[in-house]
């Protein structure tokens, strides 16, 4: 399925653990470089002060390269550093009371834990779905389900909303993910820890056209 409106292949969480005490953005810069075209921030633990001023130096780089930022969770940082977008789970903030209070057209992303989530109204004002998380890892201890490739193919049959796949993606699989029905796959240690970020996110590049031919 090719959306217009979410052309995006390739996408970046970033995790400052899991960079490995190096520099978040260059491996974020790197990472662009070998093909992601999506990055969103994790950040847990930052006050807000801290996390608006890492969110706007992580826009500035990468609006050079005309990639969108997606904020994790916190809507106050994504409109102030006038990101692309946010990207929700089930226990923040609804996609719903976002659309109120952020009425400009942004990208809002919602992680589907369980079936029932799919027809949800919270999931019917998303632009994009959160499959997560395909394959348990260890960073995502709290999850409710573990997809799989048949729960991607389950959860494709019953939407026709782009379907980002999240958990334990790597280049080994990433085919096999696109190939069960995903739009886009989203990498976290696969890239972030990887020695060489930007040949990390080629070969899953890669793996990702070869689905789409």
């Amino acid at each position: 399925m090719h959306h217009e409106a979410f052309p995006y292949r390739l996408y970046l969480v970033t995790d400052e653990k899991a960079c490995l005490g190096r520099d978040l953005i260059k491996i974020t810069e790197a990472a662009v470089k070998g093909g992601v075209d999506l990055v969103q921030l994790r950040e847990k633990d930052l006050s807000q002060k801290d996390f608006v001023e890492k969110a706007s130096r992580l826009k500035q780089m990468l609006d050079r390269y005309n990639v969108p930022l997606i904020i994790n969770d916190n809507l106050k940082v994504a409109q102030a550093c006038r990101a692309a977008g946010i990207h929700v789970g089930n226990a923040d903030m609804s996609p719903v009371d976002i659309r109120k209070e952020w009425p400009e057209h942004h990208m809002i992303g919602y992680s589907i834990e369980e079936e029932s989530q799919v027809t949800s109204a919270a999931a019917n004002q998303a632009d994009y779905l959160g499959i997560s998380p395909v394959f348990a890892t260890p960073t995502k201890t709290d999850t409710i389900t573990e997809w799989g490739l048949e729960g991607i193919r389950k959860i494709r049959s019953l939407t026709a909303k782009p379907l980002v796949a999240i958990g334990g993606i790597k280049s080994e699989n990433a085919f096999a993910v696109m190939t069960a029905g995903a739009d886009c796959l989203a990498v976290v240690s696969a890239i972030c820890s990887a020695a060489d970020p930007a040949r990390a996110a080629e070969a899953i590049r890669k793996e990702i056209e070869k689905a789409l031919k």
